[in-house]
């Protein structure tokens, strides 16, 4: 069903129709936020969208603000042991992610002489760097042209072009042949539509009361011209975290983070009362590189 609403789309869209409304709309009411501003260059480009996955901007500013503080170049960070970008990253979540910045701020170190690539293809082969966030990075950071589909840009297109309420779990090829029909031709432009249909996602086509109101392109929307059909596809993935391993996870690392010598297991023991999930998510951490186990049962954050 999705696929074929979504081939039909192109065409009927007019897509420059949407592009003048929707970039209007985010000149005058886009958030300034810090990797916006032009003195955040492409490093503070690419540690916001690391950080910002799976986590609202609330919680990001704080962290992001201290990161750029302590590593304002990928070099410096690159300097440091793994495990103190573990600590940096405090309680953003999914902390593989810390990992992951830490060894691309390595490969940008050592293959590029300390500056963040502006080539997509060079932003792609480096770690932990998938489609996203190399498309994210060359069009915020260095104003190319490329598809950039987000949770909330996917939200908007299903809901304006294809005319169901949200879009399928995963990013279908359909998606991205509308989000590459949908693209502006001049660079400068498809930089900033790319911007402006997230903004429009995060401000106000949310995935949760829609302020249909607000928009700038309600009146050609489809989802809303067909009278906002509820969702009939598979269901969508919910975000439990209380007693999930995840969870368990979070507090062990916790303790860690806190700690400035190697920890003993009984203090880890000491978070999680049942041994089973907290055994198996401390072996997670370990699997994951997050956690070092040390000789006489101590552990710590990665030094290397």
């Amino acid at each position: 069903m999705t696929a074929t609403h979504t081939s039909q789309t192109p065409d009927a869209l007019e897509p420059a129709s949407l592009h003048r409304p929707v970039i209007a709309w985010f000149d005058q009411h886009a958030r300034d936020l810090p990797w916006r501003r032009p003195e955040a260059g492409a490093w503070g480009v690419m540690v916001s969208e690391f950080m910002l996955q799976q986590t609202p901007v609330s919680r990001v500013l704080p962290v992001y603000e201290q990161w750029l503080a302590r590593w304002p170049r990928p070099a410096d960070l690159a300097g440091e042991a793994p495990g103190e970008a573990v600590r940096a990253w405090g309680r953003l979540g999914y902390p593989r992610r810390a990992l992951r910045l830490h060894g691309a701020a390595q490969a940008i170190t050592e293959r590029h002489g300390g500056d963040v690539p502006s080539d997509h293809a060079q932003l792609l082969a480096l770690p932990g760097i998938g489609e996203y966030t190399a498309a994210a990075v060359a069009s915020f950071a260095y104003g190319q042209r490329h598809a950039v589909l987000d949770t909330n840009v996917r939200r908007v297109f299903a809901r304006a072009a294809a005319g169901i309420q949200y879009p399928p779990n995963a990013t279908t090829a359909a998606e991205r042949k509308l989000a590459r029909a949908l693209l502006p031709e001049d660079e400068a432009t498809a930089a900033r539509w790319a911007a402006a249909s997230m903004e429009l996602g995060a401000l106000v086509c949310t995935a949760k009361n829609e302020d249909c109101a607000r928009c700038p392109i309600s009146s050609s929307c489809a989802w809303r011209l067909a009278g906002k059909p509820a969702h009939d596809g598979p269901a969508r993935r919910g975000q439990t975290y209380a007693g999930t391993d995840r969870q368990v996870r979070g507090k062990l690392l916790a303790v860690l983070r806190e700690a400035v010598t190697p920890v003993p297991q009984s203090a880890l023991d000491a978070v999680w009362h049942e041994p089973v999930q907290r055994a198996r998510a401390l072996d997670g951490l370990v699997a994951d590189g997050l956690v070092e186990p040390l000789e006489g049962g101590l552990y710590r954050l990665p030094h290397s």
